[in-house]
């Protein structure tokens, strides 16, 4: 009787007590329940996945949907998609197995539930396409069931995935004007989903106004910390810093959320930095974070911000200390490993030391990221434009070193290069030893250690193979090679230069420690020290001109000028370099201004540069004068509509270096560069209007350049 018993009960078409009990709880303690089980498993493997980046506005829903060619359809796969498809299948168990649709009448009042696992476990699969037939039946269907309102916002989201956005925003409008039917927790899921759909049409204010409805209960802890998480971030958007900081605040507050929101809470608090805020508690709050161990994996974004305090400051040391601290952390990001090093770069920049600027962009540049960026673009021309000083900078150490050794007696010349070697030896015995003593991240901080390197360019004291690992974790898996920091080699490439003067630069290792190699280098031809002093004359005068012009460096600009004129140069560079040094010294020393003025009047009556100083207005002559710059101008713009680009480039340069101190001079540099282009293609097109972007940029012709780089880049 009780096999009948339960043999009749299995029947998905009688419409009895029995029957129905039987698939209810058969639906709900067993396929159901292993279903719920595996949808949450899946669940918690996606999110454990998804890293958020703080660097921007976090997503709503924490999901990074695919791009894909047709709508719905997955292309690739991981673990959280297997346990999806578990919950997938035994969520069509359920309805094939124990629906007991009669006479148009569902009797189970599981299925509905089951409908609801179906689209849920499809649309984190995105495969969105199946997963809204799988809501849109149980609307159809099931429009009583005590989960419609939790359907239809599901709904909502899988319309607004598949970019029916105007679907999506009339079903939860249409719900949320019956607000006062609806439990806090469902009103809470549908202002969430009208947020994202806001946030997709652009709407700002709505979408902190169903943010702020939203956060006003807490039955979903992590979604309401994320949600005034993303308050906080569009509050400082709109410079309402006020209320970002009590968004932020209110996540710290909070108990039982991930920890990630708390931390970072704390981080985008210090961003919120103004001149009220008191900065002794900040910095005190920052270095007790840093200071916790359970923060180990937040210390390069820590670091990073207390160095932004500390700058904003004044205390610049300080600065680039942590953010030397964010770029090495053993577990930085590298994104934040960017940024570290921009920061550095950028202090460096200003410090006028270019060289090391220079490498701190190319560290930059070497981490793995998205180049097409326009701050990655800014920067690539910001570095491209250093390249010459650097490579200009580092020829002036290799001819300043020569000529010191030059100088010095044959005594003098062994105790200094018996000195290097003396220094070379015990760096190397240091290095061992701490290798012995701490391990590869010790002897890695000795290599790093900017003190072990020689005082003379030629020879590089730094220890070499040691810290390997250590090594590749900051900087990559680079070649070992001189100059390994900067990724452009070309910008300390002077071997081509110094070829013809048949000076080896370099100690083969088995004679490191063999005096005699380093005394038999030094030059003694004749012709080889004057070939050396004309490069180093014409090096200085060059980063002279471009301290003073392109860099507005003043003081680095005279610095070269002056030294320029101790070496007793060329004729050619005496008159131009004093005629510089009076316009700088116009700027920032008067009376250094008045000795080089009084010099060129009285010694150089008869010159251009005199003229220009006496009665500059006598060299723009009359409109009407064939030999004015106007003219000249005129003429050369003809050539180029006639496509003679050669001669354009020439007779460009040519009225550069003679009209230099002229407002036409822009109109000649820009010209110049339309003929390069012509001449020699898009890239170096692209170059010469960099060089008049960055040297004229509040100038007509310098604006024009920006917009034509900014057109070309969104070509390429």
């Amino acid at each position: 009787m009780l096999i009948l018993l339960l043999v009749g009960s299995c029947s998905t078409r009688k419409d009895k007590f029995i029957n129905r009990s039987f698939h209810s709880v058969t639906t709900k303690y067993n396929v159901l329940y292993n279903g719920q089980v595996a949808f949450e498993k899946g669940l918690e493997e996606l999110n454990s996945k998804y890293k958020d980046d703080y660097w921007k506005k976090l997503p709503i829903e924490p999901l990074k949907v695919e791009e894909l060619a047709i709508p719905g359809v997955k292309q690739t796969s991981d673990n959280s998609n297997e346990s999806f498809e578990r919950a997938e299948e035994k969520a069509v168990k359920a309805v094939q197995k124990h629906s007991m649709n009669i006479s148009g009448r569902e009797r189970n009042k599981q299925i509905d539930d089951s409908y609801l696992l179906l689209g849920k476990s499809r649309y984190y699969s995105q495969r969105f396409v199946p997963a809204l037939e799988a809501f849109n039946y149980v609307i159809k269907n099931y429009p009583n069931a005590d989960l419609i309102y939790e359907t239809k916002i599901w709904q909502a989201k899988t319309q607004l995935r598949l970019k029916n956005e105007e679907q999506a925003y009339e079903s939860l409008q249409f719900m949320l004007k019956r607000e006062e039917m609806l439990d806090e927790e469902i009103a809470e899921k549908a202002h969430t989903a009208m947020a994202m759909v806001f946030t997709v049409m652009d709407s700002t204010d709505q979408v902190v106004h169903h943010l702020k409805k939203a956060t006003l209960t807490d039955n979903d802890k992590e979604q309401k910390a994320r949600n005034l998480f993303i308050l906080g971030q569009i509050y400082r958007e709109r410079n309402q810093l006020d209320s970002s900081q009590m968004a932020f605040q209110d996540i710290i507050e909070m108990k039982k959320i991930p920890y990630k929101y708390r931390i970072h809470s704390q981080i985008e608090k210090a961003k919120n930095l103004t001149d009220e805020t008191d900065t002794d508690v900040l910095i005190e709050t920052l270095e007790k974070l840093i200071k916790d161990r359970d923060n180990r994996p937040y210390l390069d974004e820590l670091h990073y911000q207390t160095g932004l305090v500390h700058e904003k400051l004044g205390r610049v040391d300080l600065a680039i200390e942590h953010f030397e601290k964010s770029v090495h952390t053993r577990e930085a990001k590298q994104f934040q490993q960017g940024l570290s090093y921009e920061k550095l770069g950028n202090i460096y920049f200003d410090r006028a030391k270019f060289v090391e600027a220079g490498a701190y962009y190319d560290s930059v540049l070497n981490v793995p990221q998205e180049m097409s960026t326009k701050r990655i673009r800014s920067l690539e021309r910001k570095r491209k434009n250093l390249e010459e000083v650097i490579t200009l900078e580092g020829t002036t150490k290799v001819t300043d070193s020569i000529f010191n050794v030059i100088s010095m007696s044959e005594e003098e010349q062994e105790v200094f290069f018996q000195s290097h070697i003396d220094a070379l030896k015990e760096a190397e015995e240091k290095a061992k030893e701490q290798i012995l003593n701490t391990g590869f991240e010790g002897a890695s901080s000795s290599i790093n250690n900017k003190d072990t390197q020689g005082k003379w360019y030629f020879y590089n004291t730094q220890v070499v193979g040691f810290g390997l690992q250590e090594f590749q974790k900051i900087w990559g898996n680079r070649p070992l090679e001189d100059n390994w920091r900067l990724s452009d080699k070309s910008v300390f490439n002077n071997e081509g230069e110094l070829e013809a003067l048949t000076v080896d630069l370099e100690i083969d290792d088995s004679k490191k420690y063999d005096l005699q190699s380093y005394l038999d280098r030094i030059p003694t031809d004749k012709s080889e020290i004057d070939s050396l002093s004309t490069l180093r004359n014409e090096t200085y005068y060059q980063l002279g001109l471009i301290y003073k012009e392109q860099f507005k460096e003043n003081k680095l600009a005279a610095d070269k000028l002056e030294k320029l004129l101790t070496f007793e140069p060329d004729e050619k560079y005496i008159l131009p370099a004093k005629y510089h040094l009076y316009k700088i010294y116009s700027e920032i020393n008067s009376l250094k201004s008045d000795k080089y003025k009084n010099d060129i009047v009285s010694n150089y009556a008869d010159t251009k540069y005199a003229k220009l100083i006496l009665n500059p207005e006598e060299i723009l002559a009359a409109a009407d004068d064939e030999n004015s710059p106007e003219n000249i101008y005129k003429n050369i713009y003809y050539e180029y509509q006639e496509g003679n680009y050669d001669e354009v480039v020439g007779k460009t340069e040519e009225a550069i270096g003679q009209y230099e101190e002229l407002p036409i001079l822009p109109k000649f540099e820009l010209l110049r560069a339309y003929a390069i282009g012509k001449r020699d293609g898009l890239e170096a097109f692209k170059t010469a209007l960099e060089f008049v972007a960055l040297n004229y940029s509040n100038t007509d012709e310098g604006k024009k350049a920006t917009e034509v780089i900014e057109t070309i880049s969104k070509l390429e």
